[in-house]
């Protein structure tokens, strides 16, 4: 654990730690009960969650398993091994709170899996849902399109390395660092790291020559795939490594032609992660 924050909503803190290893944010269940169903102190919070606890064992959730105790820092000033959850495990969590701030969250969360069904049946609503987010954060509609571009690039490689056998998670991240290596110098990791990025997408934050060079390196890897037609993981490195190379190249010379860096530290205005989460969703209903 790399960082520990504390974010407030209403008035009330929900202490959050960040894992760097596994690039998740980490909140106090306690605290987000306290909040949810607006408890007078940490103590009442945490007799709530010990009743909500026995319920969700006997329905048979996995949710009190999956849950991790992670040390926070306690109003003493003292730290204290507390149950913590990600994001995705809390907004399960809000599904078994009866309270009112909980229902929008509930009324959110079944509007997202309608959305989600639809896109399904018509992928092109998931187009209109990117344009239409990224356009509210202020995105121009030029980076926009690029930003759907490298979308679409990126699935046609991953596209190529699913029907070659690679494996989706640790291959895909593994051949996705040799790209991002051989046309930056970084690893995915190392370039959210000089950005300032946590859990925000590396592609979100990136510049329009940054974005045009990650498209060349994936698109440039695909054809290679298509050509080599490598057969063992190895092959795939190679053929990952070459692809960056090329965009490497580009990079190079566009720094000469221009006398600055491509790759740049900045990135993207980012939101609270808590705050977004139990003001931001509340706000669309």
């Amino acid at each position: 654990m790399s960082e520990e924050k504390l974010q407030l909503y209403d008035g009330r803190q929900v202490r959050s730690v960040w894992d760097d290893l596994r690039e998740e944010w980490w909140f106090s269940v306690v605290d987000v009960i306290g909040v949810l169903t607006e408890q007078l102190d940490t103590r009442h919070a945490a007799k709530y969650w010990s009743v909500l606890k026995m319920r969700l064992k006997k329905e048979g959730s996995e949710l009190t398993t999956n849950c991790s105790q992670l040390k926070m820092q306690s109003a003493d000033g003292k730290k204290y091994k507390t149950d913590a959850m990600t994001v995705e495990q809390i907004l399960r969590l809000v599904q078994s709170v009866p309270s009112k701030k909980a229902e929008p969250f509930k009324l959110w969360l079944a509007k997202v899996g309608n959305e989600r069904i639809n896109e399904t049946i018509d992928p092109e609503l998931a187009m209109n849902r990117a344009m239409e987010t990224y356009l509210k954060k202020g995105y121009s509609e030029e980076w926009i399109r690029q930003r759907l571009m490298s979308i679409k690039v990126r699935n046609d490689l991953t596209n190529e390395w699913r029907n070659r056998g690679v494996k989706k998670g640790l291959e895909y991240a593994i051949l996705t660092d040799e790209i991002s290596k051989a046309w930056s110098g970084m690893t995915t990791k190392e370039y959210k790291n000089y950005k300032g990025l946590k859990k925000e997408n590396l592609r979100d934050n990136m510049s329009d020559l940054e974005l045009v060079l990650t498209m060349l390196s994936e698109a440039t890897t695909t054809e290679i795939e298509k050509q080599q037609n490598p057969k063992t993981f190895e092959e795939h490195k190679d053929a990952a490594k070459s692809g960056g190379e090329a965009a490497g190249i580009a990079r190079k010379a566009v720094e000469e032609r221009t006398g600055r860096k491509v790759i740049t530290s900045n990135n993207a205005e980012r939101l609270n992660p808590m705050k977004d989460l139990l003001e931001g969703l509340a706000e669309e209903e």
